[in-house]
């Protein structure tokens, strides 16, 4: 439902129709304190609303939606034939609004950007739904597993009841990972096709409309950077979903995978001036692509966290050792073996090492360093799918170094 506010009926009537006839419902008020009565009492997707009233006029409007964690997603158009001086304008974005259009208004322009705010808006409530879903079904399993470690203790008083319980659980577990996997592919498919309609149409609208606007250029921009970002975390899950899956390993030699890894990662290691030194990585039993996915993600996260002042070094290096042990001692005859991939960058403080493997986590901010939070998530995931064990060792500004082990 789209609100539209105006102290004219004459300036709404019209407004109401142009939407209507595209099948776009709409409400209205006619002041600034009826518009506030009404989104306390309703939801709405998206606000049209004039900047000249009186009372409360359009900028107290939006600034005090703004001011509320319950409707400060709303997008606001704000739509005037008066205020069209720059400073009204720069005020209206300033004070929270999505655009600012200055009658007369090309009914399809309005349209055009009415429904690119209103997919943007969908699509953000769609990702808040997705991620209070996942974290729900983290607090599940967790509650699962501590059933199960209470089922574990008291095994000896009680084999054939909790037995009883641990298959029932397990069965509740397969089914919420299958249905997670399914989930994940229905709203990646749903998601994906959506998004890039809204790049294409904002980068239109910023370079047809927006251009002599600089402001409005940097507000183009970003949405477009949050709608790439999106689709990046899309991608993530999508890739973590696939992890449960069953897949038949194969012969897999490590020395061609981080050979794939580095051609694939060319362009951000000659950007940066990194060098990389791999050596004696061996051939083990394991799933190519998941493998893959694993250096990708460890050789890419030591790109992307680098010290600016200093040109990016990683050591790649292996040796066979006696027991699935991080300290266990270098053995000929050994059954394991023990990666290391280490690196110059910034480091993190290892008191948080925990939290780097756990999903939508990180430890860096956001703005400076891009990602999703779900690569190390991933890697970790890869490794214990292939019966081994990942951690990592750092010091702020130091570099970090990741040690995978690994059965032959």
């Amino acid at each position: 439902m789209i609100l539209i506010v105006d102290d004219k009926k004459e300036n709404i009537l019209p407004l109401k129709k142009i939407l209507e006839v595209h099948g776009l419902p709409s409400d209205s008020a006619e002041s600034g304190e009826e518009a506030l009565l009404k989104i306390l009492k309703r939801d709405y997707s998206l606000i049209i609303m004039d900047v000249q009233m009186p009372g409360m006029d359009g900028f107290e409007v939006v600034e005090t939606l703004s001011g509320s964690s319950r409707t400060k997603d709303i997008p606001v158009i704000f739509l005037s034939a008066i205020s069209k001086e720059k400073k009204y304008i720069a005020k209206g974005y300033e004070s929270g609004a999505v655009d600012y259009i200055t009658k007369p208004v090309d009914p399809d322009l309005l349209i055009m950007k009415v429904k690119t705010f209103l997919k943007l808006y969908e699509q953000h409530k769609e990702l808040k739904d997705m991620r209070d879903l996942l974290s729900k079904e983290i607090e599940i399993r967790k509650e699962t597993q501590q059933e199960l470690m209470l089922a574990n203790e008291n095994l000896e008083f009680k084999v054939v009841e909790r037995t009883s319980e641990l298959t029932q659980n397990n069965e509740q577990l397969e089914l919420r990972n299958t249905e997670l996997q399914q989930f994940a592919w229905v709203v990646s498919h749903d998601l994906k096709e959506p998004l890039r309609k809204i790049e294409t149409f904002v980068k239109l609208l910023r370079d047809r409309y927006l251009v002599e606007d600089e402001k409005a250029v940097d507000y183009a921009n970003r949405t477009v950077g949050s709608a790439s970002r999106m689709t990046s975390l899309i991608n993530d899950l999508l890739d973590y979903s696939r992890l449960s899956s069953s897949v038949v390993p194969e012969e897999v030699y490590l020395d061609d995978v981080v050979s794939e890894v580095l051609a694939d990662l060319e362009y951000q290691i000659s950007d940066k001036k990194a060098r990389i030194f791999a050596s004696g990585l061996p051939r083990i039993e394991g799933i190519p692509g998941q493998l893959r996915q694993l250096f990708q993600n460890i050789i890419g996260n030591a790109l992307k966290f680098s010290n600016p002042e200093i040109a990016p070094e990683i050591k790649i290096t292996c040796e066979r050792i006696a027991s699935k042990d991080f300290d266990s001692d270098v053995s000929e005859t050994g059954n394991f073996y023990r990666i290391q991939v280490r690196d110059n960058g910034i480091g993190f403080e290892e008191q948080y090492l925990d939290r780097i493997f756990v999903i939508f986590q990180s430890l860096h901010d956001r703005k400076s360093y891009e990602g999703t939070g779900i690569g190390l998530a991933i890697a970790k995931k890869i490794v214990e799918r292939h019966n081994g064990l990942i951690t990592a060792q750092s010091e702020v500004g130091k570099g970090a170094n990741f040690i995978i082990i690994l059965p032959i």
